[in-house]
C-alpha cells in the first residue's frame, strides 16, 4: 500500500513481487496490483471539501426516515444506545478500514482490492453492480421530491383538501376514505395501481421529473470531484439549516413535548429481541455507506499523510448526530400531528366517537345518515398515545405525514418548499458518492475510459434514467419498494464480509497497521486488529445470516394501496417478482467468485508460460557461463539430427 521501512525476513520477502524494491508495497500475489499514479490524480481543493462529501453520502434520506422510525418502533433512547455500542465496535472500525485503504492504495474499490490480491477484484466489481442498483432507484426519490417541491409553489396547497368529483359534486371516495395526503401521493402522483401484477401506463409527468434529476447529477458529475465537490458546499449544508429551522418551529407547535417524551423513553426489554439488533446493525451499515465502494473512492483522492482514523471518528459521529437531530425533527412533528387528530376526533361533529354511550339513538341516527360513508377508516379512540405509537417511515412518513402537517402551518407553500428541497439536496448528495462509487473505479481499471471521463457520465447516467423508467409506471413504486429492500443488502452485506475477510485475513492486520503507521506517523490502537479480525467478521456473518433467513421464513412482501377500500395492504409478491429478486441478487455478488476463478485461471496460463521462459532463460546462461560444453553438445547433437536425417531421406535406397 504505502511505503514502508524494508522487509527483512525471508518469509516476509515472498510478498514481494518481482522487480519491485523492498520498501515498495506489492499485492499479495504478486506484482499484478494496481499501482496509483499520484501526479495525475484529481485531488480534493480543501479538507472541508473532502468531510462535506463523505458526510453528504453517509447522511442521506434514511437518517431522516428509517432512524426515527427504528427509535419509535424499538424502544426509543434503548434502541439509541445499542445503535452507538454497534456504532463503536463495528461501524466506526469497518468504515475507518475502507477510509485507509482507499487513501492509501489511491484507487477506486476494484483497484484497492486487485492490489491486495487479483483475485479478490470481484468484490469492486460486485460494489459497482450495487451502486448502480442503488441510483436507479434513488433518483426516482429525488424526481418525487423534485414534484412535490414543484407542486408547493401555490396556495392553498394542493393535498390540503379533498377534491370534488365532478360527477356527484361530492368528494372523491377514495380520499374521502383516506385523507387528503394519501390521495394526493398515491392517486395525483403516482396514479398506483393495486398491485405490481399491474404496470399501468408510464407517468409522463414522473418520467420529465426523472430526466430532470438524471440531468443534474449528470451536470454535477460531469468534471469529476471538482464539479461534484462545488456542489456539495450547498447539498451537504443546506439539510442541516432547514432540520434546524424546523426543529425550533416544531418546539413551538402544541404536542412537540409529547413527542419528544415518546422518543427518548427507554423500553429496555428490547435489548433482548435478536430482531432489534439485526435491525440496529443494518442501519449502521448502511447510514455509514460500507460496501459502495464511495468511501474509497472519496477517500482515495486524500493526501497520504491525511489523519483518516480521525475523519473516521468525525464522519461516524456527526452521521449519528444527524440521526437524533432528524428524530427530533420527526418526533416534534409527529407529536403535533398526533395531537391534532386526537384533539379533531374529540371536537367531531354531533357526538364523540370515542364515547358513543352520551348521545341519544336519535342524535346517533341524524349523525349516521350525514356521515355514514366516512364511517370506517376514520374512526379512532381519540387517543393521543395511539396515534403516536403508529408507526410511519419511508415515503409514508415524507409524502403523506409530513405533508398533512405543513398544509396546517401558516405560509404553508413556504414550509412545503422548504422540507422538499432539503429532500432533494440529501438525495443529491447520496447520488454524487453513489455514482462516484460507479465512475472512480472504472476510470481507475480501464485507462480509456479514464481518458473520456465525460462521455462516460453522460452515458452512465443515459443509462440510468433508461432502466430507470421501469420505477416511473403506475406500479413503479413497488419496484422501488422491491430494489430498495433486496437488491443491495445481502450483496453488501456479502461484499463488506469479503472486505474484512481480505485486510485482516488476506492482507493482515499487521501490516495493515504498518501502512497506517506510515501514513498517519503514529500507529492505531491495537483493539483494530481485534476488532477487524474477529468482532466484525462474526458480526457481518451473523447479520448476513439473520438477514437471509428472515427472507426465507419470512417471505418477500410489498405493501400495495387498494383504491377501492383506499388503504394499504400487505401482499406477496408473484413468482416472477421473486424470480427477479433471485436474479438481482445473483447479478450483484457474481462478481467476488468469477473474479476468483477468472484470476486462477489465469495464473495457470502465467505458469504455463513462466516454464517456457525459464527453460530458454536456462540455455542462455549456460552459454554465458559454459560456451565451449553447450558448443561441442549442441555439435553432436546437430551430428545425430543429420545423421537420421540422411537415414530418413527418401533418396535413400536401403536395397
Amino acid at each position: 500500500m504505502t511505503e514502508k521501512p524494508s522487509i527483512d525476513s525471508d518469509e516476509d520477502r515472498t510478498w514481494l513481487g518481482e522487480g519491485q524494491s523492498e520498501t515498495q508495497l506489492a499485492s499479495v500475489d504478486g506484482p499484478d496490483g494496481v499501482e496509483a499514479n499520484d501526479e495525475d490524480r484529481p485531488a480534493w481543493d480543501s479538507k472541508i471539501q473532502y468531510v462535506l462529501a463523505q458526510v453528504g453520502f453517509s447522511v442521506g434520506l434514511g437518517n431522516v426516515w428509517r432512524f426515527p422510525y427504528l427509535c419509535h418502533q424499538n424502544g426509543g433512547g434503548a434502541f439509541m444506545l445499542l445503535y452507538v455500542f454497534l456504532l463503536l465496535v463495528v461501524g466506526v472500525p469497518l468504515f475507518f478500514m475502507e477510509l485507509a485503504a482507499g487513501q492509501s492504495i489511491r484507487q477506486g474499490s476494484i483497484g484497492v482490492w486487485k492490489h491486495i490480491s487479483p483475485k479478490l477484484a470481484g468484490i469492486g466489481y460486485s460494489s459497482c453492480v450495487v451502486c448502480f442498483y442503488v441510483a436507479l432507484y434513488y433518483n426516482v426519490i429525488i424526481a418525487w421530491s423534485l414534484f412535490y417541491m414543484g407542486n408547493s409553489f401555490q396556495y392553498p396547497l394542493p393535498w390540503h383538501q379533498c377534491p370534488i368529483d365532478v360527477n356527484t359534486n361530492d368528494t372523491v371516495k377514495e380520499c374521502a376514505s383516506s385523507s387528503p395526503t394519501s390521495y394526493f401521493w398515491f392517486r395525483k402522483a403516482l396514479n398506483i395501481t393495486n398491485s405490481i401484477e399491474e404496470s399501468g401506463e408510464f407517468n409522463p409527468i414522473m418520467t420529465g421529473c426523472l430526466l430532470a434529476a438524471w440531468a443534474i447529477v449528470s451536470l454535477a458529475m460531469i468534471k469529476g470531484i471538482k464539479s461534484s465537490a462545488r456542489v456539495m458546499y450547498f447539498s451537504s449544508v443546506f439539510p442541516y439549516v432547514v432540520l434546524f429551522i424546523f426543529l425550533i418551529r416544531g418546539l413551538l407547535l402544541d404536542g412537540a413535548m409529547e413527542g419528544i417524551t415518546y422518543m427518548f423513553y427507554p423500553k429496555l426489554e428490547i435489548w433482548g429481541n435478536v430482531q432489534v439488533w439485526r435491525q440496529a446493525a443494518t442501519q449502521v451499515f448502511f447510514a455509514l455507506g460500507l460496501g459502495y465502494g464511495s468511501v474509497i473512492a472519496y477517500s482515495s483522492y486524500n493526501p497520504v499523510h491525511n489523519n483518516c482514523h480521525r475523519d473516521a471518528l468525525m464522519v461516524s459521529g456527526i452521521n449519528f448526530m444527524t440521526s437524533v437531530l432528524a428524530s427530533l425533527v420527526v418526533f416534534v412533528v409527529l407529536g403535533f400531528r398526533a395531537k391534532t387528530i386526537a384533539l379533531r376526533c374529540h371536537w367531531w361533529p354531533w357526538f364523540n366517537i370515542s364515547d358513543p354511550s352520551s348521545v341519544s339513538i336519535g342524535e346517533y341516527r341524524e349523525w349516521y345518515s350525514h356521515y355514514s360513508s366516512m364511517v370506517g377508516p376514520n374512526i379512532t379512540d381519540c387517543s393521543l398515545e395511539e396515534e403516536m405509537s403508529k408507526g410511519v417511515e419511508g415515503t409514508g412518513l415524507a409524502f403523506i405525514a409530513f405533508t398533512e402537517v405543513m398544509a396546517l402551518f401558516p405560509a404553508s407553500p413556504f414550509w412545503s418548499t422548504l422540507f422538499f428541497l432539503m429532500l432533494l439536496n440529501l438525495g443529491l448528495s447520496t447520488m454524487f458518492g453513489t455514482m462516484q462509487g460507479i465512475l472512480t473505479p472504472l476510470m481507475d481499471n480501464f485507462s480509456l475510459l479514464g481518458r473520456h471521463r465525460t462521455k462516460l457520465t453522460v452515458c452512465s447516467c443515459a443509462l440510468g434514467f433508461v432502466i430507470g423508467l421501469l420505477f416511473t409506471q403506475r406500479s413503479g413504486n413497488y419496484f422501488v419498494t422491491m430494489f430498495d429492500d433486496y437488491s443491495a443488502t445481502l450483496p453488501l452485506i456479502i461484499v463488506v464480509i469479503f472486505e474484512t475477510i481480505s485486510v485482516a485475513w488476506v492482507y493482515g492486520t499487521d501490516r495493515f497497521l504498518d501502512d497506517i503507521e506510515v501514513m498517519l506517523k503514529w500507529r492505531p490502537p491495537v483493539v483494530y486488529k481485534y476488532l477487524w479480525k474477529y468482532v466484525c467478521v462474526f458480526a457481518m456473518v451473523g447479520l448476513l445470516a439473520a438477514s437471509f433467513l428472515r427472507m426465507v421464513f419470512k417471505g418477500p412482501t410489498y405493501t400495495a394501496w387498494n383504491q377501492e377500500t383506499a388503504s394499504e395492504k400487505t401482499l406477496a409478491y408473484p413468482g416472477w417478482s421473486l424470480a427477479m429478486i433471485v436474479l438481482l441478487i445473483v447479478f450483484a455478488s457474481l462478481p467476488v467468485p468469477v473474479g476468483y476463478i477468472h484470476s486462477m485461471l489465469q495464473n495457470r496460463r502465467l505458469q504455463h508460460g513462466h516454464s517456457e521462459e525459464r527453460a530458454v532463460f536456462h540455455f542462455v546462461i549456460n552459454i554465458v557461463d559454459n560456451p565451449i560444453s553447450v558448443i561441442n553438445g549442441t555439435s553432436k547433437a546437430l551430428k545425430v539430427c543429420s545423421s537420421t536425417a540422411i537415414i530418413m531421406s527418401p533418396s535413400t535406397s536401403i536395397f
